[in-house]
């Protein structure tokens, strides 16, 4: 127990989110091998290596073991990251590489494991004799058992930040940095903008849909342009519907909410389902009915 307390102690410790980065990356670097390998064959008949497809995968994985863990004791997520294995089973405080057995059983477990997964179901799927049946029965509950065990390592590993695989805890082998990591030097001023910018554009998140645009709108509009009385001349629909108050266009469907202003059916329709509490541009006449244009008045419109 002192000995393992002391070779805790002169290891820089590997944060959890580290040591799951790299297994990402090392996902990650897997599919970019496998899916540059297989465009080269996009020129051959579709399946040429469909039957081949998990000794394939083995064997480029082969390849990545001998030039990651074999010859560097860390794989390409974790040499990314600064991190490296550790021969967590050696008594001494100092830094002790992998044997040669643990990358062996490492190579074993993770790439023969998984092509021992893939391959299973078609080695034993034509099989009917009740020998074979027996053993792919037992396959398959061990292959159960050890994802149940992967996933107890799994909580371990969030408890206590060591072996993020069953294989490590297996071999004994543990996460380290390579070199010690220096300290940071955060500066706060931009984090502080940043923090105020984000609380502020929440806010206004919040405040803009319960703001009527439309009415404050059509009230600095009023503003702009003061109302001025109407002339007895002018006191008529016939000389306000060329134009829609709202659009300005020839009015569509022209309709009238009371006022002696005319506006286009949709214009004045969406206006109002938006602010029940609309009232006329020009004239700031609250809606008392809407009502659609006189025929009459509307041709004496057109042919004046």
């Amino acid at each position: 127990m002192a000995s393992s307390t002391g070779n805790e102690k002169s290891v820089n410790p590997v944060l959890r989110i580290s040591q799951l980065d790299a297994l990402e990356l090392n996902k990650a670097l897997e599919q970019l091998v496998w899916s540059q390998f297989t465009s080269c064959f996009h020129g051959f008949k579709p399946g040429v290596l469909a039957h081949f497809e998990p000794e394939v995968k083995a064997f480029l994985c082969l390849i990545l073991w001998k030039f990651t863990i074999y010859s560097k004791n860390a794989t390409v997520g974790q040499a990314i990251l600064n991190i490296q294995y550790k021969n967590n089973l050696s008594q001494t405080e100092k830094y002790q590489p992998l044997s040669k057995h643990q990358k062996l059983w490492y190579l074993i477990f993770t790439v023969g494991g998984r092509w021992l997964e893939e391959r299973c179901y078609d080695l034993f799927s034509n099989r009917q004799q009740q020998s074979f049946c027996k053993i792919k029965t037992y396959i398959g509950f061990g292959s159960g058992l050890l994802k149940l065990c992967g996933l107890v390592n799994f909580l371990i590993f969030l408890r206590k930040g060591t072996f993020a695989t069953l294989t490590e805890r297996i071999l004994g082998i543990r996460s380290v940095f390579c070199k010690p990591q220096n300290v940071r030097q955060i500066g706060f001023e931009y984090m502080n903008r940043e923090l105020l910018w984000h609380g502020f554009a929440e806010f206004l998140i919040y405040l803009l849909p319960l703001i009527n645009v439309q009415r404050l709108k059509l009230k600095i509009f009023s503003w702009c342009l003061p109302i001025a009385g109407l002339s007895n001349s002018e006191n008529s629909l016939a000389t306000h519907c060329r134009e829609c108050s709202l659009c300005g266009e020839w009015p569509t469907m022209p309709h009238t909410i009371g006022c002696p202003h005319v506006f286009c059916y949709y214009c004045i329709k969406s206006n109002f389902l938006f602010d029940m509490y609309f009232t006329c541009p020009k004239c700031g006449s609250e809606v008392q009915s809407l009502q659609p244009l006189e025929y009459k008045i509307e041709m004496t419109e057109l042919h004046g």
